[in-house]
């Protein structure tokens, strides 16, 4: 059986210095850094993928260990293993650049936490980082390698580190989740793992699917992240072993431009911006899956909800659910919204500010997912 590097966990980054953000980022000087990370695949060895993306200098981590993560921050001891970089247990890793760390031999089943520790000696600057990955990591002061992280600070964010690759079976079939917050799981339970590529993942009786969400991302415009467009080759196209993707955009595209008081995207736009992203997949050799715009009518932010905007998002929706640009599509909008108020979300499903999903939400959502069309 042949292996090679397959992606097993993946979380979006995005730069600190955005115009917009849900959730700011954070330096770090003289402290260490735990973080954990679930696997949605397993395999027969592991390596991680860092990220400096948009730093202003070098980020020097002195020393990074990698362990099973138990509980919490806890881990399991005899597991715990140090992490090198072309054989060096420090690195300085430049500005604007990611980089993998050597393989480490330690076999992994789907569904593992991974505890990631990183010493941060100097000066980092605010961090490349994901906003919103409803997972908490833990910073203590000092070199902290060895200690009890209990009573470490608790940090909402996840920091430098964008995946995990495994050696797994060629021929694995793995989905990248590219999208918008209803992906990276915006409104679900922190620390549970119950955002909508895990529950589909719980679906799934072989391959797997990464989260490469990004909360108040949009398809056609640079705000919060990279636009949809312009992060495709590196989110998806470049993910190793991807062979299917999932399309969930636009709603940011149609609220967020309210809250400035600037127009929503127009419907034909959107749907040029979706056949875009489809084509270039498929060009990809990737099968396609496209997901209608979930509803947010009566959400909590101010200048979202429009009724221009609840009329695009009608249009658009009925555009991808007969469109042939996509390889199949997913109605998670049906699966979601209020049979009599179809602008809603469904009371029972609703996170609470009417514009993500909570844990049944999203078990919903990855409910309207035909597996037949991931074809794993």
């Amino acid at each position: 059986m042949t292996l090679t590097w397959t992606a097993a966990f993946r979380s979006a980054v995005l730069s600190p210095h955005e115009s917009i953000q849900i959730k700011s980022s954070r330096a770090f000087h003289d402290q260490t850094l735990r973080q954990i990370l679930h696997l949605d695949g397993g395999g027969e060895a592991l390596r991680i993928l860092f990220s400096n993306e948009y730093g202003k200098k070098p980020l020097i981590i002195e020393a990074a260990r990698l362990a099973i993560s138990t509980s919490g921050s806890a881990i399991d001891p005899t597991t715990d293993t140090a992490l090198r970089f072309g054989g060096a247990t420090e690195v300085a890793i430049p500005a604007g650049e990611r980089l993998l760390s050597d393989p480490i031999a330690l076999a992994v089943p789907a569904g593992t936490d991974l505890a990631l520790t990183l010493y941060l000696p100097e000066e980092t600057g605010l961090a490349t980082y994901s906003h919103t990955p409803s997972q908490n990591a833990y910073v203590l002061p000092g070199n902290a390698l060895s200690a009890d992280f209990a009573q470490a600070e608790e940090a909402d964010g996840r920091y430098y580190v964008t995946g995990v690759d495994v050696l797994a079976p060629e021929g694995t079939a793995v989905a990248v989740a590219f999208g918008d917050s209803w992906f990276e799981g915006v409104g679900t339970s922190t620390g549970t793992n119950q955002r909508f590529p895990n529950q589909l993942n719980r679906r799934l009786g072989k391959g797997w699917v990464v989260n490469q969400g990004i909360g108040g991302n949009r398809l056609l415009t640079d705000e919060v992240g990279l636009r949809g467009l312009a992060r495709l080759e590196r989110d998806v196209l470049q993910v190793p072993g991807a062979t299917h993707v999932l399309f969930h955009f636009g709603l940011n595209d149609l609220g967020l431009p309210g809250m400035t008081g600037e127009p929503p995207a127009s419907a034909p736009d959107l749907i040029a911006g979706f056949t875009e992203l489809a084509e270039r997949a498929r060009s990809a050799r990737l099968a396609t899956i496209g997901m209608t715009m979930g509803p947010y009518a009566g959400t909590i932010y101010p200048g979202i909800d429009t009724p221009e905007g609840r009329e695009l998002r009608r249009e658009v929706n009925a555009w991808i659910r007969t469109s042939t640009a996509f390889d199949s599509v997913a109605d998670i909008a049906a699966a979601v919204q209020d049979p009599d108020a179809p602008d809603f979300i469904r009371a029972d499903l609703d996170s609470g500010d009417h514009l993500h999903l909570n844990d049944a939400g999203a078990h919903a959502m990855a409910g309207a997912v035909d597996l037949a069309t991931l074809r794993l």
